[in-house]
């Protein structure tokens, strides 16, 4: 079967090529990106050096000495059908609980006001959709697409030097979790008390890419009783 939105090819230098997807819906870029990468890596070609997943992209690392990118493309073709065949079927659903309040989301009400909404409003928008992984970015920290809001959230003018970890936040149309102590340019609105990335455990998260999030605001008392569990495990997976 041959998919609509085929994989395109660009070289990146003498040991590398970028593949994205040929469509208009960012939606179905990033959704196509994910199928696409997790079916490359299952079927990973002699000569790959490693793979690194966009949010709209797939860079593909090589070793120009065995292999390059005039056959690398037939390879993206073949797995493209594997991902259009295959169990397109979403992700896991993921209870996420969520404090929202201005110690845990010190930017909850300026993105309230920015977006003309009450902080109740806003939380509301937040749990009333789900969020799909479309990547893990640095240290693991799952970013989301499909947040749906009246409009696309400006990032920090000054970026906040230490944000605690399982911190919810926003930018653009997109959200992600603080895994670790960092900092961050994003807006922060709330926090959950789960953990995010167990570095003693293997592996050290219980989500990944095509996983879905279901935001679901708590007080500080479930927090506190929540507080230590995984976020992924599965006595805390929603039914899909």
């Amino acid at each position: 079967m041959t998919t609509a939105t085929p994989p395109v090819l660009a070289e990146y230098g003498d040991s590398a090529v970028m593949v994205t997807v040929d469509s208009a819906d960012p939606e179905r870029r990033r959704r196509r990106i994910v199928q696409l990468r997790d079916a490359f890596l299952a079927h990973r070609p002699h000569g790959v050096t490693d793979v690194v997943s966009g949010l709209e992209s797939m860079l593909i690392e090589f070793d120009p000495l065995v292999t390059a990118p005039e056959h690398l493309l037939p390879i993206l073709e073949l797995v493209d059908e594997v991902a259009s065949d295959a169990a397109t079927a979403m992700g896991r659903l993921i209870d996420l609980p969520v404090v929202f309040d201005t110690e845990t989301g010190p930017d909850l009400e300026s993105v309230a006001h920015e977006l003309g909404a009450s902080v109740d409003d806003l939380v509301r928008a937040l749990t009333a959709h789900e969020i799909t992984i479309v990547l893990l970015a640095a240290a693991m920290a799952p970013m989301m697409s499909g947040v749906v809001l009246p409009a696309p959230v400006a990032r920090q003018a000054r970026p906040r030097t230490d944000v605690p970890p399982g911190s919810i936040m926003l930018a653009g149309a997109n959200a992600i979790i603080q895994p670790f102590p960092g900092p961050t340019g994003w807006r922060v609105v709330g926090r959950t008390p789960l953990t995010i990335v167990d570095i003693h455990r293997d592996p050290p998260v219980a989500f990944g890419p095509g996983d879905r999030f279901r935001l679901r605001a708590i007080d500080a008392s479930e927090a506190d009783a929540l507080a230590g569990g995984l976020l992924g495990d599965p006595a805390r997976r929603v039914t899909p």
